[in-house]
């Protein structure tokens, strides 16, 4: 197995001091995350791009190797390489054909050639024979040298023949690690979980703060979610989630703020709130999922009025997009389904909310509000890193995890179903497949007498989903975690 991985162009233009950072970072956290795939991979780097090996040539691994780089910030594109002793120009035609021949039908193409070292025969002398029998021999429609629909590269380098294989498409920004960390106020919906997503692919270390408005779906619902881009996205840095329980909070503001400034002066709870919470975790930014005008509490009066309340620097990734945009781009990352299917808890709901917020009355209001409670709610925060996030439910809530499955057992495969189609699950027991999001709704439909097992490959999500099934009061199941333990994702 052999890989090639461009990096970012961004990262290219940098001062070489910058440039060799940024790699080294990106080299170092591959290294991390492609150990946890229980296969030794080396990965070597030079000043524009990285270049990983195996010896292994295992599908199933390639495949895990392809989705790893795919959703690595700092990748730009990355190629498959298919590694040969050179021969003549006859056999490199032919090894080039296995991988081209059905790619080119009905386009047009040219072939390009690097070569190192000392041969019989010229880069030029490869691309024509290469490419005339090509020509020749398949369905391809013309050799266009100028604007080719499709571009065949190859690499000679000494006694050695790579044909590039495969390109795909990676999602730049750069290395996780390379920029300071930040926390996102995330409640599990499309525009705080984009956001999130925005922030990793830039490099910057997402921590998360939820606020608990009193619904305990909702919090593991926000659990899953924030598992899922850490997982996916940002794996190689451990951060923290932080939950802050804000029931009281809402009590007081329904309470003593008029009606049309409640929602402004939530917010500004929130900000002082994780305000304290990201200085106590030494981060120097917030970042929110809020866009221009989306809502009312989002108009530009009112955003600086809730801005006024912290010194710290906010970021909104999402201030000019359209919801429309935000949803395309939660869909295209998997997130479109957490979001869908997230249960709601709006605990401040004005009838006529201002969209015109003035800061002396912002302030005139919250001197009604006991600050002493929201001092209580930071003090009563949960702070846990994303990994251990399953170690927070309730010991009653615990469920039987199996390794091997008795025979009338039903295994539940709960992941996505993207995930679920990348690496699929094979076992002998009945196999239902229920992506989690439909899990609670499906999960009742079930014959109540049988035994499930839920199944996911990390056994987080797994235990989460059981977790709440049996809250609901579903005794009847367990998580199936086979041996070894799979290192990859949800």
């Amino acid at each position: 197995m052999h890989f090639i991985v461009k990096v970012f162009p961004e990262i290219i233009i940098k001062s070489q001091p910058v440039r060799q950072r940024f790699i080294k970072q990106l080299r170092d956290n591959l290294r991390k995350m492609l150990s946890d795939l229980g296969v030794r991979v080396n990965v070597q780097r030079d000043w524009e791009k990285i270049e990983i090996n195996s010896s292994s040539n295992d599908q199933h691994l390639t495949d895990q190797v392809s989705d790893l780089l795919a959703r690595t910030p700092g990748i730009a594109n990355f190629y498959l390489v298919q590694e040969y002793p050179l021969g003549d120009l006859q056999y490199i035609y032919e090894k080039t054909a296995l991988y081209w021949g059905e790619k080119i039908a009905g386009k047009s193409f040219c072939v390009r050639v690097k070569r190192h070292g000392k041969h019989d025969f010229s880069s030029v002398d490869i691309e024509q024979y290469v490419g005339g029998t090509l020509l020749h021999n398949t369905q391809a429609r013309c050799v266009d040298l100028h604007k080719p629909e499709v571009l065949v590269p190859l690499e000679v380098k000494d006694n050695r023949l790579f044909v590039i294989a495969e390109k795909t498409q990676g999602i730049g920004g750069f290395p996780m690690g390379t920029q300071d960390g930040v926390l996102s106020l995330i409640s599990g919906g499309f525009d705080s979980t984009v956001s999130s997503y925005l922030c990793m692919k830039r490099g910057l270390r997402t921590n998360y703060c939820f606020f608990n408005l009193g619904g305990r779906a909702h919090e593991i619902g926000v659990k899953e979610v924030s598992y899922y881009l850490w997982n996916k996205f940002g794996s190689s840095h451990r951060v923290k989630f932080v939950t802050i329980p804000f029931e009281d909070v809402v009590k007081e503001i329904l309470e003593k703020v008029d009606n049309s400034y409640m929602g402004v002066v939530l917010k500004r709870m929130m900000l002082r709130a994780a305000t304290k919470v990201a200085e106590s975790l030494e981060l120097p930014a917030l970042v929110t999922g809020e866009s221009v005008a989306q809502v009312s509490s989002q108009t530009l009066l009112n955003l600086n009025a809730i801005d006024r309340v912290t010194d710290m620097l906010v970021l909104r990734p999402l201030s000019t997009m359209d919801k429309g945009e935000i949803i395309d781009i939660s869909r295209k990352i998997g997130t479109e389904s957490f979001a869908a299917q997230m249960p709601e808890y709006c605990g401040v709901i004005s009838v006529n909310p201002t969209t015109r917020a003035k800061l002396w009355r912002v302030e005139q209001e919250e001197a009604n509000f006991d600050m002493a409670v929201l001092d209580r709610a930071f003090d009563e925060r949960h702070a846990q890193n994303i990994d251990e996030i399953i170690q927070d439910l309730d010991v009653d809530l615990s469920v039987p995890i199996v390794s091997e499955l008795e025979e009338s057992a039903v295994v539940i495969d709960i992941r996505h179903p993207d995930e679920e189609e990348n690496s699929p699950l094979v076992v002998t027991n009945s196999l239902l497949k229920i992506p989690f999001y439909l899990l609670n709704k499906r999960f009742p439909e079930l014959d109540q007498q049988q035994r499930y097992f839920l199944y996911c490959q990390k056994g987080v999500m797994s235990q989460l989903h059981a977790a709440n099934l049996k809250d609901a009061g579903h005794l009847n199941l367990g998580v199936y975690r086979p041996e070894p333990k799979s290192a990859c994702a949800i």
